[in-house]
């Protein structure tokens, strides 16, 4: 009751926003700026907190999702003048890292994995296959691009250019994002955006992230002992815990674990 009158004093607080998982995957376990977009914004509204602080263990995923999640953090960070500070756990890579690099400080555990900054894309050729249990593919299009790099068709040096290019373009939007966010802290010796990953400690080096550090400890340090921590994050709907998602999210976690498994997690 005493904390919804205005003039006592106002026991300051961090919001927490868990960002756990594969960007832009399928269903509740995946992160995507539609699912988290109430979370975020109830974040920063709620309880005018201190600063907001981003708790981030994923491998990457969606570029555009990446991007949409980190724009939002960014805009409401700057509206509501709130200073935003990442943790990472496990792993902060490719578009995980892009998340961390949206916040204005990065920590993470001595063996956190950070970095990943490049682009994949992966799939499958079938043609083959088919071909030996004779299978006819029918296609019909209309635009002779349409069809570029259909798995059940011979791979066409033309569509791989193509897809090259559209790789490299997005690679120049994830480097001029992260140049954009940290600056002159960046190493200017080294290479840093060829896809390779570092621990923390050599982050720390290389200037993708500003040392490590522990959230709970390093913002207790920073604004006192009685500081509370409200946490948010996506929450299971009501069919989900009944079992309505049991086969989705069971792909989903097949998915994830690919995902992780890449860095040795």
């Amino acid at each position: 009751m005493t904390r919804w009158l205005p003039f006592l004093p106002h026991q300051p607080n961090v919001a927490v926003i868990r960002l756990s998982g594969v960007i832009g995957g399928r269903g509740r376990l995946g992160l995507n700026d539609e699912t988290l977009a109430p979370v975020i914004e109830k974040a920063f509204s709620r309880g005018k907190p201190i600063a907001v602080a981003l708790e981030i263990n994923s491998p990457g995923g969606s570029p555009v999702q990446s991007s949409l999640i980190g724009a939002r953090i960014r805009r409401l960070a700057d509206e509501k003048n709130i200073p935003v500070i990442a943790f990472v756990e496990d792993v902060a890579a490719s578009g995980g890292y892009w998340l961390a690099a949206s916040a204005d400080e990065i920590y993470a555990d001595p063996s956190s994995v950070v970095g990943s900054i490049g682009v994949i894309s992966a799939s499958f050729g079938a043609n083959e296959f088919i071909h030996r249990y004779g299978i006819e593919r029918r296609v019909y299009t209309a635009g002779k691009s349409k069809s570029m790099l259909d798995p059940f068709r011979p791979e066409k040096p033309e569509d791989v250019a193509r897809l090259k290019v559209l790789l490299e373009d997005i690679h120049e939007n994830f480097t001029d994002h992260v140049k954009a966010r940290r600056g002159g802290k960046l190493s200017t010796t080294t290479d840093l955006f060829t896809g390779e990953v570092w621990l923390a400690k050599k982050g720390t080096e290389l200037g993708l992230i500003d040392g490590v550090g522990h959230l709970k400890p390093m913002l207790t340090e920073r604004f006192g002992k009685k500081i509370k921590f409200n946490r948010y994050g996506m929450r299971r709907g009501l069919l989900s815990r009944f079992g309505a998602q049991v086969v989705d999210d069971a792909i989903q976690g097949i998915e994830e674990r690919a995902a992780y498994a890449q860095f040795g997690l």
